[in-house]
């Protein structure tokens, strides 16, 4: 644990939040892009401890969150009305669809199982000749090299009943489409450092020249969360711009190539539907065609109606930073874990779950 300790040192925090309080003169907002990052920043009680200047809005950066209805509903077709076993990550089997989740289906009697890596499921292809095996890929950059790995193995070893329902999502498209949106407010990003560790930090620089909004890269412990917000709050104090690396001992500029390349190999982006958000161009990865035999939209026709959001559920305005979760009227009465109206209750990494399980909702809603 000592390697992990250190980021975590209260004394190197509460260092951190001084430094801070000592720069900061001016109110600034900052929106952190990953789910992950909300969670260490609300379970540590971080946000509570900034100055008030600093307020820390929390962007679409939990893969679960931003599925849309009409993809996972795709997933319940499938494991419902196909000799399918319906296999993926746990988090995606409570999120709602338009009618009902997973998790359900399964109750019901539907063959819908939790794996913890895709190529699980290509080893259960090999095991049910006589079943088709569909894994629910979703995920950011991150998850997308193991994912597409899993299609080139069941492609060498010349598996037939194996395909992927591909529902990745990009982040560089994701902040942009924030900062184009008129009602944004985010002077400042702390960008997600796992995806970044898998496409390096080159795709945020236009980005940055574009907006004229610093982009610190950072991890997702006390101590990496504290530097980012100190990194960004100095260029906001300066009047400057610039992509910053927080996170330099996991991220290199380049990313890791040979994982971008088993990407490039399967996947190719397409415009892409984010729950909450709407269509964002250009923001997701498809399966290539030279791979269509292991697409499950291709192999299944899957072409279902789209369906319109819960009215409900504000997580758009959350996942934009335009709301926090303690400002929806239904959060933890009407929409709680056990009863969801939308994914960010659900997901490990969603804003609702982060504040129901971790936060003084009422000393949060006094930095609204």
């Amino acid at each position: 644990m000592k390697f992990l300790s250190e980021y975590r040192d209260a004394q190197v925090v509460e260092e951190l939040i001084n430094d801070i309080r000592l720069v900061v003169t001016r109110p600034w907002t900052i929106m952190e892009v990953c789910g992950g990052q909300t969670h260490s920043l609300v379970k540590n009680g971080i946000m509570e401890m900034l100055p008030r200047e600093i307020t820390m809005v929390h962007g679409p950066g939990c893969p679960v969150c931003v599925t849309p209805l009409g993809i996972i509903d795709e997933a319940i077709y499938l494991a419902e009305n196909k000799n399918v076993i319906l296999c993926s990550f746990g988090d995606m089997l409570r999120v709602p669809g338009s009618k009902k989740s997973l998790l359900e289906v399964k109750a019901m009697g539907a063959d819908v199982r939790i794996v913890y890596s895709p190529l699980e499921a290509v080893t259960l292809a090999q095991n049910n000749p006589d079943k088709e095996i569909v894994f629910f890929a979703v995920g950011f950059e991150t998850t997308a090299p193991a994912n597409g790995l899993s299609v080139v193995q069941a492609h060498k070893l010349g598996v037939k009943n194996y395909s992927i329902l591909a529902s990745h999502v990009l982040v560089p498209p994701a902040m942009e489409a924030i900062l184009s949106d008129p009602e944004t407010r985010i002077d400042s990003f702390l960008a997600a450092g796992h995806v970044c560790t898998i496409m390096g930090t080159e795709e945020y620089d236009p980005i940055v020249e574009k907006y004229k909004v610093p982009i610190v890269v950072t991890g997702f412990e006390p101590v990496d969360l504290l530097q980012g917000i100190l990194m960004a709050v100095i260029q906001l104090e300066k009047g400057v711009a610039r992509l910053e690396n927080q996170y330099a001992r996991v991220v290199q500029r380049e990313g890791n190539r040979l994982a971008q390349n088993t990407i490039n190999e399967v996947f190719e982006v397409s415009d892409r539907t984010w729950r909450g958000i709407g269509e964002i161009p250009m923001s997701g990865y498809e399966v290539k065609n030279e791979y269509k035999a292991y697409n499950a939209r291709t192999k299944f026709n899957l072409n279902l109606e789209s369906v319109p959001e819960n009215a409900e559920c504000i997580s758009g305005a959350i996942m934009k930073g335009l709301k926090k979760p303690v400002q929806c009227p239904n959060f933890g009465t009407k929409c709680n874990p056990e009863h969801p109206l939308g994914a960010p209750m659900v997901s490990s990494e969603g804003a609702c779950a982060a504040y129901y399980h971790y936060s003084n909702s009422t000393v949060v809603e006094e930095n609204v």
